[in-house]
């Protein structure tokens, strides 16, 4: 309870009043239950797509602010969907934050979502609560967008802080080094 607290206390610094916000998913209940969600923290939906053709469409002609994608979509399923969003070349929607929501996620799928360039999974049934959380951890995300290989999204690692411990192999190395030279000290000519 005291997470939802200062969730809902944090949220308050987030004006999405503003947000154009955009839900693609297939079932026309999740889709509902998606806006219904988020227009209870002040997210509306500005559109709501029913397949991955109808995103790309608006996509290219509107600027998005927010972006949430069912993963299993019959034709191109969402995972392909982000895919094609993050190589799109549509500035600025191609670097829009992306939370893809699932009923049912196995963990090779879990690794799908992270390389395929989207910000956050949410499996469902979630809670308006837990969907806020989501929301403002996205738009307080700093992480780098990269282009290494075939990816193209947010940095895939959470850690951005510099390793700040003891630094055992230099440690190693200079011992290793000091041992060698003590043994040709002491080694007779």
């Amino acid at each position: 309870m005291a997470l939802i607290a200062e969730a809902l206390r944090d949220s308050a610094v987030f004006n999405f009043a503003g947000a154009v916000t955009m839900i693609v998913d297939d079932s026309p209940f999740s889709l509902a239950l998606t806006a219904n969600a988020l227009s209870g923290f002040g997210i509306r939906t500005s559109y709501a797509c029913h397949d991955a053709g109808e995103a790309i469409r608006i996509l290219g002609e509107r600027t998005v602010d927010l972006l949430f994608v069912d993963c299993e979509m019959p034709g191109m399923d969402g995972y392909q969907f982000v895919r094609w969003l993050r190589r799109s070349g549509l500035e600025p929607n191609a670097y829009i934050p992306v939370v893809m929501t699932a009923g049912h996620v196995r963990r090779s799928r879990v690794a799908e979502a992270r390389d395929c360039g989207a910000n956050f999974l949410v499996t469902k049934p979630f809670s308006a609560a837990m969907l806020l959380e989501r929301v403002l951890w996205v738009a307080r995300d700093t992480r780098p967008f990269l282009q290494v290989g075939d990816y193209l999204g947010p940095d895939r690692r959470f850690r951005t802080d510099p390793y700040d411990g003891e630094e055992r192999r230099a440690d190693m190395i200079r011992k290793a080094r000091f041992e060698a030279e003590q043994n040709e000290v002491d080694m007779p000519a």
